[in-house]
């Protein structure tokens, strides 16, 4: 559980610390692009006065370098209106000298809320637009989030792919080697077990532990086989869900305290077939009812219901313990989350494996309040 505070916290930090580059460079933007507005303003301002002295000044001598140079240096579009109402455009190309796009575009920049430089002589009105530069730096931090965004979000789904698999490569070697060292220990016992029923001098008291002992490693050799299984396609058998449910019902009530109260649906008089890995579902209905015997303490009640919808059954199985809080449903079914003190956090991970992934289920949360208990659902496919 305290992996993923520490998950949440740094994914907090990241946040906030994305959020400071974005508004540093929005800042930036902004005051390069407010540096280059005021610049376009003098420029337009100095274009106007270079115009206005290239068509009134009568002086042939005089030296019109320093206009033209103005006028040829200038990149803001711009539409000159001389005091006979006539238009001149400058850097909008081939219609610089159209006047029925310069009448347009200046109707489209008075649109805009552009007021025109008042100037006098041939440049009366001056009517200006943002430059391309300006454009492009005023724009700059949008362009940038979104690129950062895109990338952040797809390094994300590539990380988080590569991730679970790479969990579930660890999760499956684990099972399998916990599997592999249970083998021998298992034979072993099962080989001093059938001494001691060879025995002449062992008492019917004796034998009737030595039976006991022999289910006890019959359910090791269970335990073992489920390991073994995950990572690997299991087979998958028709079977009525009801008498499964029974089974894990007659096998948990045995073990749970007799404050525990067990409602379930009577096997005899409803059939549903779905079809299921036996050992594989068993264990995990068995380790949600263990977790629910744990979130109640041994006194409490567990129920099932089962009900069909829309070609799926659906099973609902509910606790009187704890409770999981809202924001946690989605967060039990992760490898190494835990509220015990004891465990590895594997075994809702791994019940969401064996539902999903091998049996084309689904199983979730369907709803919990806190001391109040919880109600895990679990939806399969009928069987044909």
């Amino acid at each position: 559980m305290e992996l993923y505070k520490q998950r949440s916290r740094w994914r907090i930090l990241l946040a906030i610390f994305g959020m400071i580059i974005v508004v540093i460079t929005s800042f930036y933007s902004y005051y390069l692009a407010k540096n280059v507005a005021d610049r376009e303003l003098k420029s337009v301002k100095l274009l106007g006065m270079a115009t206005t002295e290239i068509n009134t000044n009568l002086d042939l001598e005089a030296d019109f370098r320093l206009p033209f140079e103005i006028v040829e240096n200038n990149t803001v579009p711009l539409i000159v209106e001389d005091e006979k109402g006539d238009l001149t455009g400058y850097n909008y190309g081939s219609n610089d000298n159209d006047p029925d796009f310069l009448e347009r575009q200046k109707e489209k920049l008075l649109k805009r809320g552009v007021v025109p430089i008042e100037g006098t002589g041939y440049a009366k009105f001056i009517y200006f637009e943002n430059s391309k530069l300006y454009n492009s730096i005023r724009f700059y931090p949008l362009v940038q989030i979104s690129l950062v965004a895109i990338f952040i979000l797809f390094g994300y789904m590539v990380f988080s792919s590569s991730r679970r698999e790479e969990q579930n490569r660890v999760w499956a070697g684990m099972a399998k080697e916990t599997a592999h060292q249970l083998g021998t220990p298992i034979s072993g016992i099962l080989g001093w077990i059938e001494h001691l029923k060879m025995d002449e001098n062992v008492t019917p008291t004796q034998l009737e532990i030595v039976d006991e002992l022999t289910h006890d490693v019959e359910r090791l050799n269970l335990v073992a086989d489920r390991f073994s299984k995950i990572g690997s396609t299991p087979k998958l058998e028709k079977a009525n869900i009801f008498e499964l449910l029974d089974e894990c019902k007659v096998y948990m009530e045995k073990r749970a305290s007799r404050k525990v109260v067990f409602s379930f649906p009577d096997p005899k008089n409803t059939i549903a077939f779905v079809n299921v890995n036996k050992h594989l579902f068993v264990w995990v209905i068995e380790n949600l009812m263990r977790n629910a015997l744990d979130a109640m303490e041994e006194k409490g009640e567990i129920k099932a219901v089962v009900n069909t919808l829309n070609n799926n059954v659906v099973i609902e199985l509910s606790d009187t313990g704890k409770g999981i809080h809202e924001s946690k449903f989605k967060t039990v079914f992760r490898p190494g989350y835990s509220t015990k003190n004891r465990g590895w956090g594997l075994g809702l991970s791994l019940a969401k494996r064996i539902i999903e992934e091998y049996h084309n289920g689904k199983i979730y949360v369907k709803n919990s309040k806190i001391n109040e208990g919880t109600t895990f659902g679990i939806s399969l496919p009928l069987a044909d």
